[in-house]
Parts: structure tokens; C-alpha cells; sequence
């Protein structure tokens, strides 16, 4: 899940892979699909239990990108397809809450983080062409003005896909964009994300944990 602010910052959460506690990177909310889940259904659930802010699957818009990537986690190898979706708000309060267990004891930190420092830090960050991307789909300039309305009070006025939003009454949105993610079984995590599927075999991205059946190429919404 791309989550950005009216100050065109996207948010990002820090981790870690248990296997090698000091590689730590900075990596976009989301997580694997559950059973029958849509992508837009599971790109909403975990971004309410990551972030505290709950939308409508429909309300995610269109994809704005999707990539198949392999990553080493916890001594295994995965390969995965990963589906992201846009999300603008003028502002939010990041509530993780809803955090697993596994979220909890692999994740110590959260920021904004504006496009330029994206393109400047020494750090780790997944996806790796996330600047690149967000150069691509962001308005030149801050996104500030009357139209994006507050976020941390609910629904009203939200903007997906880099639109902005009308800030008068509850659900007001502006339907956007995301990005695929493939087929595969169990409930892994994309490169921003994690989550507990209900397979056998424990996987995760470059930037999240999963549990899942590790069979073909997971799917993934972020």
C-alpha cells in the first residue's frame, strides 16, 4: 500500500529478517491475501490492521504498478508477485494496533518519508524503484490545498491514485489506482508487508513476514 500525505510523503515502516537481525529496511504497509480474498479486499484489511485507517475495497481505486520479485527470508528463498495500491490523505495518525504477533516482534519503527530523502538514504527500501515510482505517479509539488481533507477522523474526503479528494461529507473519495500481484497459494507477505497465512512454511518479501504454503508465486497486496 502506497499511503501518502498531503505533503506527498509515503509511509513506510522499518524490519527486520530474523535470520539477520541487523539487516533492517524501511518497507510499504501490506500483506498476503487470505482465503478468497480479493486484492482490494486484502490491500483494505491490512491496512486498516497495520495503519488504523479503514477504507471500502472499492474505494482503492485502479493499480498503479505491479512486480514479481525474489527475496531471502529467515534462510529461504521465495519468489512473489506484488500488487500495490495508492491511497492520499491530507494527514493520518498511524495506529498499529492491529499488529500480529509476528509484526510486533519484527517491526521497531514508522515514518513519512518525502521522494527526495527516498532518493538520497544509505538505507534499505522495498520496493527498490519506489522513489522512481512515486516520482511517476505523484503531481509535481505538494498535494495541499482545501480538496485533501484530514485523515485520523474517518473517511471523509480520502483520495486514491493521486487525486485529490472533495473534503465535504463521510466517504467522500476519489477512486485511483494499485498494482498486481500473481497466483499462488497461502497468505504471503509483499515487499511491504506482512502478515500469518495458514500454510506450512514460514515466507516473507524483501520487506515483510509471512506464513503461507510457499507454493508457486505468492500473491500479494501492499
Amino acid at each position: 500500500m502506497l499511503l501518502v500525505d498531503g505533503n506527498d510523503r509515503v509511509l513506510l515502516f522499518r524490519g527486520f529478517d530474523p535470520a539477520r537481525p541487523h539487516h533492517r529496511f524501511w518497507f510499504t504497509p501490506g500483506g498476503g491475501l487470505d482465503s478468497d480474498e480479493s486484492f482490494a479486499v486484502g490491500a483494505a484489511r491490512e491496512l486498516a490492521e497495520e495503519t488504523g485507517l479503514r477504507l471500502a475495497p472499492e474505494e482503492l481505486g485502479a493499480p498503479v504498478w505491479d512486480e514479481v520479485t525474489e527475496y531471502p527470508f529467515d534462510g529461504q528463498w521465495y519468489r512473489q508477485r506484488q500488487e500495490f495500491f495508492l491511497v492520499r490523505v491530507r494527514s493520518w495518525e498511524v495506529d498499529t494496533g492491529g499488529f500480529d504477533q509476528v509484526e510486533r516482534d519484527s517491526i521497531d519503527d514508522h515514518r513519512w518519508w518525502e521522494v527526495g530523502e527516498l532518493e538520497s538514504t544509505d538505507e534499505r527500501v522495498y520496493p527498490k524503484d519506489l522513489a522512481t515510482l512515486l516520482r511517476r505517479l505523484l503531481p509535481q509539488g505538494p498535494a495541499l490545498g482545501g480538496s485533501l481533507p484530514a485523515g485520523g477522523g474517518g473517511l471523509s474526503g480520502l483520495a486514491s491514485g493521486g487525486a485529490l479528494a472533495s473534503d465535504g461529507g463521510a466517504g467522500g473519495v476519489v477512486p485511483g489506482s494499485r498494482v498486481a500481484g500473481g497466483g499462488g497459494s497461502g497468505g504471503l507477505a509483499s515487499g511491504g508487508g506482512l502478515v500469518v497465512g495458514d500454510g506450512a512454511g514460514a515466507a516473507a518479501s524483501d520487506g515483510g513476514l509471512a506464513a503461507g504454503d510457499g507454493a508457486g508465486v505468492a500473491e500479494a497486496p501492499c
